[in-house]
């Protein structure tokens, strides 16, 4: 009996040796928040996105970082965010900082330079917003092919233009993004970053090498822009408001398995008005807003479909893994009241649109506070997990808590690649992240430190089933995340011993992870910067 145990141990393991390398696409979106997805409890309709959760798997507990380029330097480097190099935005460089340099450092690695080196053809299409101003761009860090954006706010050939948003970056050429070598006619950039990321796969193929694909998508930030058709699909639609939308994403939810019921919906925050107490003119503005934020949640989804036909038509589908990720929670920036700007109608290539606070609470359900926080309605993101060849456990949900420092290692894992000590003579900081791949056959993850945060001096540490969090300057609060994710019963006072553990854990880690106190504004509630007193 043991010798047939031992053999058919054995054959499992040549199998496995022998199986291809799988392919892996990761998905970021932008400033979408928790709930959105109608796997994860919205109303707006995102078929795609919902078949991959029924044939792959949804992770109920997955963070990210809270921010633009702090998600995207963790997720491609496997590191915290000031290891990395970008311990705020890419436009925050000091040079005698330990981690505010605005760039990818050298004592870093990206996935795309790791698996790289392992013999996959390396792609990304989308927002960088990793330095690429100050000397680290897509294609010095790995990327074979790319077709990126410097920041991001990019979605139409011709519209209203911020700064630096003009150019898109072939190869690492610069090019201007109405010219028809990006594309034809009145494109929208979900679709275009979706559609060159197949050209590079079809080139990856011709190389008859396994591909890294990452789409680094500039929806849903603002500001806020979707074709007029299907604006149109989604006006009147918000009209019931965000009380009766939170209470109906809240219920499907807890119907779904995505949260435990005993967690209480978070409270309207005081500055959101209650709907009913709107004039009519006021909720046909929020109303238009709103439409075109669905309206770009649908392209993405769209976007996905288009994707994931792409693949099945090249016989790559089944054995490529795609991931798919927020890169903070909903965003409150504008205020209750949102931002409508421009000479155009709202959500048109000529408009200013901030979704803003009030719309944001219904985004980020059921959870407490948004982008910029630590809170968990800005580090909460869906994570959605496809490979038909690797995960059998179709329709699940996973509930072990994940971080995007884990991608890294997971493509590691799965490409049998090598992480480097050393890489360009430069000594590189070991892997924070786990493997995922545990969790694609029900077993738990090998983590054995806590998970940890610090943006703009808001700070938490995750370890099983407590969280100690602070908003800055604020003191230390205390959950249960078994008891209470929706962080309404702050328990500091009971466990104090907990906490002082927590505490002196995350203090260690900020000292050993280059976190640089926090030199910046304070903000209000929704985000916005507030001027300090002149010292």
């Amino acid at each position: 009996m043991r010798l047939l145990t031992a053999l058919v141990a054995l054959a499992s393991t040549f199998a496995a040796l022998a199986a291809p390398r799988p392919n892996i696409v990761v998905v970021l979106v932008d400033d979408v928040g928790f709930s959105d997805l109608g796997c994860y409890g919205g109303e707006i309709p995102t078929p795609n996105l919902d078949r991959l959760a029924a044939e792959g798997l949804r992770f109920t507990q997955f963070y990210n970082t809270a921010r633009c380029s702090t998600t995207r330097a963790a997720l491609i480097t496997g590191l915290y965010p000031h290891q990395a190099g970008l311990g705020w935005l890419d436009g925050k460089v000091e040079p005698q900082s330990r981690g505010f340099h605005g760039k990818l450092l050298p004592r870093c690695v990206t996935i795309a330079e790791v698996l790289r080196e392992a013999g996959y053809f390396t792609a990304m299409t989308g927002k960088w917003h990793m330095g690429q101003q100050n000397g680290t761009p897509p294609w010095e860090r790995g990327f074979m092919r790319s077709l990126n954006s410097r920041f991001g706010e990019v979605f139409f050939p011709h519209e209203d233009d911020k700064p630096g948003t003009k150019m898109l970056y072939l190869n690492g050429r610069e090019i201007p993004k109405n010219s028809p070598e990006i594309g034809k006619g009145e494109w929208y950039s979900t679709d275009l970053f979706t559609e060159w990321g197949l050209k590079f796969i079809d080139e990856a193929r011709a190389e008859k090498k396994p591909f890294f694909l990452y789409v680094a998508q500039g929806a849903a930030h603002f500001p806020l822009r979707a074709p007029a058709d299907v604006i149109a699909k989604y006006r009147g639609k918000y009209m019931a408001g965000w009380d009766k939308l939170r209470e109906q994403r809240y219920a499907k939810q807890k119907q779904l398995g995505i949260i435990d019921p005993k967690w209480p919906l978070a409270p309207r925050p005081p500055e959101v008005a209650a709907w009913d107490s709107l004039t009519a003119e006021q909720k046909d503005r929020f109303d238009q807003m709103m439409a075109t934020y669905a309206a770009m949640i649908d392209r993405i989804d769209f976007a996905i479909g288009t994707l994931v036909a792409g693949l099945k038509e090249r016989g790559e589908l089944d054995n490529t893994l795609i991931l798919f990720m927020h890169d903070n929670g909903g965003n409150a920036e504008g205020g209750p009241d949102g931002i409508t700007k421009g000479p155009g109608p709202i959500g048109s290539p000529q408009s200013h649109v901030h979704l803003g606070m009030s719309w944001a609470t219904l985004n980020n359900t059921p959870f407490t506070r948004y982008k910029h926080f630590t809170h968990e309605g800005g580090i909460s993101t869906p994570l959605i997990a496809h490979w038909p060849n690797g995960i059998a456990r179709h329709g699940a949900l996973e509930k072990q808590p994940g971080h995007l420092i884990d991608i890294l290692a997971t493509c590691v894992d799965l490409a049998g690649a090598k992480y480097p000590r050393e890489f360009k003579g430069n000594a590189i900081e070991p892997m924070e992240g786990v493997s995922l791949r545990p969790a694609f056959d029900g077993k738990p993850f090998a983590r054995t430190q806590p998970i940890f945060w610090e943006h703009e001096g808001n700070k938490a540490a995750r370890d099983g089933q407590w969280k100690l969090v602070m908003r800055h300057k604020q003191p230390w609060q205390l959950f249960d995340m078994e008891a209470d994710r929706t962080e309404q019963h702050d328990v500091i006072a009971q466990h104090p011993e907990i906490a002082s553990r927590l505490e002196a854990s995350w203090t260690a880690w900020a000292q050993r992870t280059y976190v640089d106190e926090w030199n910046g504004p304070d903000h209000t509630d929704w985000g916005q910067d507030i001027k300090r007193a002149a010292k």
